[in-house]
């Protein structure tokens, strides 16, 4: 197994869009193995690979007992949108929130091979793809929530033990102040 260190929120690999393959190498496949050991230890639904820093259009799933991977994804949606779907992610450890995705979701790209390949899903195999692909192009779920929903999500961020942005330490001063702020 090579479980590789899951990159969080804050780190810039996230917002920054993924290359797209070109080699479908041996060097590719380790990459698909390494994502697929790390996503089932975690686990998770899926993991794109900018989620372990590296910077390429490949995402692995695993939803409704299916097992899989996608590179160079290219999605097309249907106008229908489920606003109601809990969302987490493998970057935002515990958290979920409500965020709008379309209900199917057609995922054309290709296999560790380079062999071209079409996936269909709906309801949470059609979130998942969306959410990687997001992934893919620096775009992360909390960006595809209203303004409302955001900032309840950020709060929660922020307060997450996880999160780089601690809570202030209150030290009570050595220094007798007779009850007077200087």
């Amino acid at each position: 197994m090579a479980i590789q260190s899951i990159r969080l929120f804050g780190d810039p690999v996230l917002r920054t869009p993924a290359a797209p393959v070109v080699d479908f190498d041996k060097e590719l496949r380790k990459l698909v193995k390494d994502l697929t050991d790390t996503m089932m230890d975690a686990p998770g639904a899926g993991l794109a690979a900018p989620q372990i820093g590296v910077g390429l259009r490949v995402f692995t799933y695993y939803v409704d007992e299916q097992l899989g991977h996608l590179i160079n994804p290219d999605l097309d949606l249907s106008p229908e949108i489920d606003e109601e779907g809990e969302e987490g992610c493998l970057s935002f450890p515990g958290l979920a929130f409500p965020t709008p995705r379309a209900v199917r979701a057609v995922a054309k790209g290709f296999n560790v091979y380079g062999e071209p390949i079409t996936l269909e899903g709906t309801d949470l195999m059609a979130r998942c793809f969306q959410h990687e692909t997001d992934h893919l192009d620096g775009i992360l779920f909390i960006d595809r929530m209203d303004p409302k929903q955001r900032k309840l999500a950020m709060k929660a961020v922020r307060e997450a033990e996880w999160s780089g942005l601690s809570a202030p330490v209150i030290k009570a001063s050595p220094h007798p102040t007779g009850g007077k702020a200087l």
